[in-house]
């Protein structure tokens, strides 16, 4: 469904991905972690057509992306949850959510969609008048996971979805996650906590300095010595 290869990224001079490939198959739920600064944000945006690569490709569906503008691949159906939610913070949660439907076809489902994401995150429903900067951190990270879902996605990325939220609003989101991929959609998560999103993940790959220098099922890299000696100080 979609895949990195070799691709290598920068910010002006400075050289911040270096030669990653990675795949999600559909219906997966595949997570890239690494401590903060290793190059997961640059990679998304690369995805999301905001940074282009140096040199590689990105698929998705077998069509090259990584030549497109943003809005073009929007359309043909990734979506971002991006780092710190980027809401539109004088805007209701009912407007921010319609503000998400912006796929060819979503626009006219989208009183259908947003019940969708009623049903999802219920406090929303209870909360649809109020203006998104005025939600709690959890409340916004839900009404973010929405406005990306009112697209109808084919591939979701979220990135990093629990900065910031307490543990009991990490559980939660993370459930929502699974759910959302119970219900038929592919995810590409990005993390920092490692072991919310390795237990929900079919497969995952480790960065490190713009480098992927592992990969394995979730159930691996959970149990893998190293990771747990690096990243949980076990």
């Amino acid at each position: 469904m979609f895949e990195t290869n070799n691709i290598h990224v920068a910010y002006g001079d400075v050289q911040i991905i270096h030669g990653v490939s990675l795949r999600v198959e559909t219906g997966e739920i595949v997570s890239l972690v690494g401590s903060n600064g290793a190059g997961k944000t640059t990679l998304m945006k690369t995805i999301s057509g905001l940074l282009r690569p140096l040199a590689g490709e990105i698929l998705f569906d077998k069509t090259r992306i990584d030549r497109l503008p943003a809005a073009a691949i929007v359309d043909l159906g990734i979506s971002q949850v991006p780092e710190g939610r980027k809401l539109f913070g004088t805007m209701s949660v009912e407007h921010n959510l319609q503000m998400g439907a912006v796929r060819e076809g979503a626009a006219k489902r989208k009183d259908h969609n947003m019940r969708k994401v009623f049903d999802l995150f219920p406090i929303l429903a209870k909360r649809k008048e109020q203006l998104a900067w005025s939600l709690s951190g959890g409340e916004q990270q839900m009404l973010a996971i929405g406005r990306a879902l009112m697209s109808e996605p084919k591939l979701l990325i979220m990135d990093e979805p629990s900065l910031g939220l307490s543990p009991l609003l990490v559980k939660n989101i993370f459930s929502a996650v699974a759910r959302i991929r119970e219900e038929g959609s592919t995810v590409l998560l990005v993390e920092q906590n490692l072991v919310q999103a390795l237990r929900i993940s079919d497969r995952a790959y480790i960065l490190e300095t713009g480098r992927i220098v592992q990969t394995g099922t979730g159930v691996e890299l959970l149990q893998d010595s190293h990771i747990r000696k690096t990243y949980l100080g076990i």
